[in-house]
């Protein structure tokens, strides 16, 4: 495409023929329509400095007539497909690449689609780079959804969208794998980076680098919020494995939980008669060199659900500053399990911590990690339940004097705890809930009145305790 060069996508749904494609998955219901649709091809490439505008506003509230939703459901019984519910959403994408290998995209600008912008749908060596992407006018306005595919670079491209912008997922039995994701500018008024809300396949091996993460700049907001619903989100609900995401050198601005990870048990089928999914897997993830400002109340969640918990992961050199205004009240509150519920940073409500909410979880480490709040919060800054194997080096977070305590550790085993300096306040750690082999080491706790309180299951002996500086 030249330059000023545009391609316009039709407003009336009937221009776009529904194509049921040969790769089944849980999106058949409402991926069948697109401006730009391609099967089994290689060697393609969309390039240029033109524009393809799908017009998508214009299909806001459209919905299949009772003629046409007759029509494809005996498309999808005949074909033996997956239709929950028989819902279907009757809007096109503007682009829909399914079994496709050797793809390039590159420098277009892409504008309103009526549904995801961009669909690459087990697919193989896709190239994404200099994108500028707007996805505004209608509900599940994503940026790019890269689903069930593998060796995939995106770099380069800005994007605004209503929906989730960096989407990677898994419909069908195939894995997402092999991706790597660098130089972007993100806009969005749900999740900017999210991997696994559909995970039947799993996702495996990610590197996501040097991006920026900021609120849309279009105030009307149809999902989400104005300020965004999260930053960093990696989920696994519908079983499949989330094994190996490596995410660094992020900023992220003005947005409900910086970060959000869920194991989770939705366990969503995408066959038809095919039974509920496991419990997945969720593992081996490091985030690091990752900065916040102005994150809301909510506070951020790394969290399993029992007799499953995310395993090893890592969080280093990270800085987090919240609007903070968190009441004693909110930090007594419980927190549901929610074990099948659509994953979401917002799902528990405001947290008990403000700054990191941990459960059911084994391996968890971290490194260098800075926790602030702009308002006076009464919440402690980490709170971590059904733990174990817990590493706290060199963690300092702000705290209220009369917060329950700077961190509060309940049935936590095998903790240990180096380099900490806290902040003036009443108590350093708390250890509830029959916690033990807990070691702390090396810390500066000369400002705390009390370094260590007990409930009455725990005791000093549930402590190792030495070379601290104490007050």
């Amino acid at each position: 495409m030249d330059a000023n060069a545009i391609i316009l996508g039709s407003t009336r749904v009937e221009d776009y023929p529904f194509m049921m494609c040969g790769y089944p998955s849980r999106v058949d219901r409402y991926n069948g329509r697109a401006l730009i649709w391609g099967e089994g091809l290689h060697d393609i490439a969309i390039t240029g400095h033109g524009t393809i505008d799908g017009q998508g506003a214009q299909f806001k509230d459209n919905q299949p007539t009772p003629k046409e939703y007759t029509k494809l459901v005996g498309i999808f019984e005949g074909a033996g497909r997956y239709r929950p519910n028989a819902i279907f959403i009757d809007r096109p994408f503007l682009i829909r690449l399914i079994s496709c290998h050797n793809i390039l995209v590159e420098n277009v600008a892409l504008r309103n689609s009526a549904m995801w912008m961009q669909l690459y749908q087990n697919c193989e060596f896709v190239m994404i780079r200099g994108l500028n992407i707007f996805n505004h006018g209608c509900r599940n306005n994503d940026m790019i959804d890269i689903d069930g595919s593998r060796n995939v670079v995106i770099t380069d491209c800005f994007a605004d969208t209503d929906d989730d912008a960096l989407t990677l997922k898994s419909t069908a039995g195939t894995p997402t794998e092999n991706v790597v994701v660098s130089n972007c500018v993100i806009r969005s008024h749900c999740n900017a980076i999210k991997a696994g809300t559909e995970s039947s396949g799993g996702v495996k091996n990610i590197t996501i680098t040097n991006c920026i993460v900021q609120p849309s700049m279009v105030a009307e907001v149809l999902a989400g919020r104005r300020e965004g619903l999260g930053g960093i989100a990696l989920e696994v609900v519908d079983g499949g494995s989330l094994d190996g995401v490596t995410i660094s050198n992020v900023t992220i601005e003005e947005t409900s939980a910086p970060i959000f990870m869920r194991l989770g048990n939705r366990g969503r089928p995408y066959k038809e008669k095919m039974p509920a999914q496991p419990v997945g897997t969720f593992r081996n993830v490091v985030l690091s060199n990752i900065i916040a400002r102005s994150a809301g109340k909510t506070g951020c969640s790394i969290v399993g659900i029992p007799g499953h918990r995310i395993e090893n992961v890592t969080l280093s050199n990270i800085k987090i500053s919240f609007d903070g205004g968190g009441t004693k009240k909110q930090a007594a509150g419980p927190v549901q399990e929610l074990e099948n519920k659509y994953p979401e940073s917002t799902m528990f409500g405001v947290l008990p911590a403000y700054g990191f909410f941990c459960r059911h979880v084994d391996g968890l480490t971290f490194r260098d990690v800075d926790l602030g709040y702009e308002a006076a919060d009464r919440r402690p800054a980490l709170i971590c339940d059904d733990m174990h194997n817990l590493k706290l080096n060199v963690f300092n977070a702000q705290v209220a004097p009369d917060a329950s305590a700077q961190m509060v550790l309940r049935s936590t085993t095998d903790a240990l705890i180096t380099g900490c300096r806290p902040p003036a306040t009443d108590v350093f750690l708390r250890i509830e809930d029959g916690s033990r082999l807990v070691t702390a080491l090396a810390n500066d706790l000369s400002r705390v009145k009390t370094p260590f309180a007990f409930d009455a299951s725990t005791s000093k002996s549930d402590v190792y305790a030495g070379f601290n500086k104490m007050r």
